[in-house]
C-alpha cells in the first residue's frame, strides 16, 4: 500500500512539472500554430539563471524563481521579435528547423557560460521537509509542484477563455486579417503569449529541477517527452495536457517503480495506443 501511495504521490507531482512546462508548448502549438522545439530550451535557461541567482548571488528561492522567469522572458521577447515572427504562418517543415537551430545555438551558449556540469536551484528549509499524513509522509517539494500546477492551470484557463486578452488572442488565431482589420494588434498579442509560454516553460524548469534536473542536453533530452504531452493532449487544450500530463506521468512512474528495466517503454507504448485511438489527442481543437 505505501508502494502505491508513493507511486500516486510522485506520479501526481512529476505529471504537474510536465504540465506547467509543456502547457506553454501547447499554446504556441494549438493557438499561435507554432511548432516551437526550443521550448525545453526556454526551461533549461529558466533553471540556469535560478541556479546562478540562488547560488552565486544568494537570492532566496522566491527571488530565484522570479529572476528566472523574467530573465528567460527578456531573452525570449527578442528572440521572438527577430526570429519567431518570421514563421508565423510559414509551413511546419520550416517552423522545425527554425527552431531545431535555435535550440542548438541555446544549448552552446548555456554551455559556454554555464559549464558543462547539471545545475541544481537550492530548496528552502519550507521545502525541504516533508508532511507528516500519519500513515505516510510526503515531501513538501512533491506538495508545492502540484499546487503549482494547480494553480498554473486554473489562471492560464481563466486568462484564455475570461478576459479580453484571450478573447483577442482566439480571434487573431482564427482570423488574423479579420482581427487585425477590427483594431487588434496581432503582433503584440502573439508577443505577449510567446512571452507567458516561455514564462511558464521558466517556472516549470525551476520547480521541476529536483525531477528533470538542469544540464546542458535538457532541451534535447527532453524536447520528444513535452511535444509528445501536448500530442496526446491536443495541442491549445489545457485540460487535454493537463489530462495527458497527469496520465503519461502516472504510466511513467508506475513502470520506474515496478519495472525500471523497461525505462520508457510503457510510457511510449500508451502515447502509441493513445495516438492511435486519439489521432487528433484527448481534446484536440480541429484546424
Amino acid at each position: 500500500m505505501q508502494t502505491v501511495f508513493s507511486i500516486a504521490v510522485d506520479a501526481l507531482a512529476y505529471g504537474m512539472v510536465l504540465f506547467v512546462i509543456s502547457i506553454g508548448l501547447s499554446v504556441t502549438m494549438g493557438l499561435m500554430r507554432v511548432v516551437n522545439l526550443a521550448h525545453g530550451a526556454f526551461a533549461m535557461i529558466g533553471g540556469y539563471i535560478a541556479s546562478y541567482a540562488a547560488r552565486d548571488l544568494g537570492l532566496g528561492f522566491g527571488f530565484a524563481v522570479l529572476f528566472a522567469v523574467f530573465g528567460t522572458i527578456a531573452i525570449a521577447v527578442p528572440i521572438e521579435r527577430l526570429l519567431y515572427r518570421r514563421i508565423y504562418g510559414a509551413p511546419e517543415l520550416t517552423q522545425v528547423l527554425m527552431t531545431i537551430g535555435i535550440t542548438f545555438c541555446i544549448i552552446g551558449i548555456a554551455n559556454y557560460v554555464f559549464g558543462p556540469t547539471l545545475k541544481t536551484v537550492p530548496l528552502p528549509a519550507a521545502l525541504q521537509g516533508s508532511v507528516d499524513l500519519g500513515f505516510r509522509s510526503i515531501a513538501t517539494h512533491r506538495i508545492f509542484a502540484i499546487l503549482c500546477g494547480l494553480s498554473v492551470a486554473v489562471a492560464l484557463w481563466y486568462l484564455i477563455e475570461k478576459t479580453a486578452f484571450g478573447v483577442k488572442l482566439r480571434a487573431a488565431v482564427d482570423n488574423a486579417a479579420m482581427a487585425a482589420a477590427l483594431g487588434v494588434r496581432t503582433e503584440i498579442v502573439y508577443a505577449v503569449s510567446f512571452a507567458v509560454a516561455v514564462g511558464l516553460a521558466a517556472l516549470g524548469g525551476v520547480v521541476g529541477a529536483e525531477l528533470l534536473p538542469v544540464e546542458p542536453y535538457y532541451a534535447l533530452r527532453y524536447m520528444v517527452t513535452f511535444l509528445v504531452v501536448v500530442s496526446v493532449g491536443g495541442a491549445g487544450s489545457i485540460p487535454g495536457a493537463l489530462v495527458a500530463c497527469l496520465l503519461l506521468g502516472g504510466i511513467d512512474t508506475a513502470g520506474r517503480y515496478l519495472m525500471p528495466e523497461f525505462g520508457e517503454f510503457f510510457f511510449y507504448l500508451a502515447v502509441i495506443a493513445i495516438v492511435c485511438v486519439f489521432p487528433r489527442g484527448l481534446a484536440g481543437r480541429t484546424r
